[in-house]
């Protein structure tokens, strides 16, 4: 058998094995804005990012902590079965807001009966020390998740892509995180532009030498209103073709750790906003051709679990 049904060490096969059946993932907007926006380090956000800050699926943010997961539920509950549901503060950086504010809705989320897990997006310079206890405090109640928005070790790339901290400061923050005993889930983008395959291969040695739990490998999309989507109209971003894609994600996943969880293998954002490419909509035939393509690599073999 494999892990589950994918031929890798999976988010939902780890869930399982967990908690006995699969757990959803409820995307929450905690009504933060970002450095990179509110003009401590820039007004323009990440090259990439759209006015809702990479949550584009969370619920809407004048809602009620409460409300929006109760609405996020309702809404997949008549379609799955779930042992329970993550609570996943996705938009902007979820950790660039007074602690007490934090606790307020963290505590929020973390209460709620039907929650979980706790997951918070943040940037690694956003993670100051009473931010830290605060996370540690709340992950004595259930458990915490950490992602935290790398994309790249390339400095070259984090400029063009206007990341603003440098690989110390995001080095430095999953060391103070892992050593609180807090899982570490880590963001990377594939595609980015002028990368080359060991470009993105070293990102991934890196993160395995850092010891993280868990990894998202993200397709770069072309969204509308986006800088990216200006030089995309100008020639100057070449997104991914569908053959590339796949053949560079196989290469990361067969120099992933075994013991680093994958949650996402591709991405896309919603229809009204994407531009390119086009394929990446079709999720299930990216995940079917993955999963028919791993299979066949001889290379793969010795990571399946017989």
């Amino acid at each position: 058998m494999l892990w589950g049904d994918k031929p890798y060490y999976s988010l939902d096969y780890a869930m399982k094995q967990t908690y006995g059946e699969k757990i959803y993932k409820v995307a929450l907007d905690g009504g933060m804005s970002c450095p990179n926006r509110d003009g401590r380090l820039d007004t323009r956000g990440c090259i990439f990012c759209s006015e809702h800050g990479s949550g584009d699926f969370a619920a809407p943010r004048c809602s009620s902590v409460t409300s929006q997961i109760d609405s996020a539920i309702e809404g997949v509950s008549a379609k799955v079965h779930a042992a329970g549901y993550i609570a996943y503060f996705q938009s902007f950086t979820n950790t660039y807001a007074p602690v007490d504010y934090l606790r307020r809705i963290f505590y929020e989320a973390i209460e709620h009966p039907k929650v979980k897990i706790l997951s918070i997006a943040t940037r690694p310079d956003c993670i100051p020390d009473d931010v830290l206890e605060l996370i540690c405090e709340l992950n004595r109640i259930k458990p915490v998740w950490i992602e935290l928005g790398l994309q790249t070790i390339h400095d070259r790339t984090a400029e063009w892509i206007r990341r603003g901290y440098t690989l110390d400061v995001f080095d430095d923050a999953v060391k103070r995180l892992k050593a609180a005993g807090i899982t570490v889930i880590v963001h990377t983008i594939l595609g980015l532009k002028d990368e080359s395959r060991q470009d993105m291969l070293a990102t991934i040695h890196h993160l395995n030498d850092l010891q993280i739990d868990g990894i998202k490998l993200q397709l770069l999309h072309v969204l509308r209103d986006t800088d990216l989507a200006k030089e995309y109209e100008t020639g100057e971003y070449i997104p991914l073709e569908f053959d590339e894609y796949i053949d560079l994600l196989i290469t990361c996943i067969e120099n992933i750790s075994p013991n680093i969880i994958i949650h996402r293998v591709t991405g896309d954002g919603p229809g009204k906003l994407m531009l390119a490419p086009m394929w990446s909509t079709k999720k299930r035939t990216v995940l079917n051709t993955l999963h028919s393509e791993l299979k066949k690599r001889s290379s793969y073999q010795g990571r399946l679990i017989i």
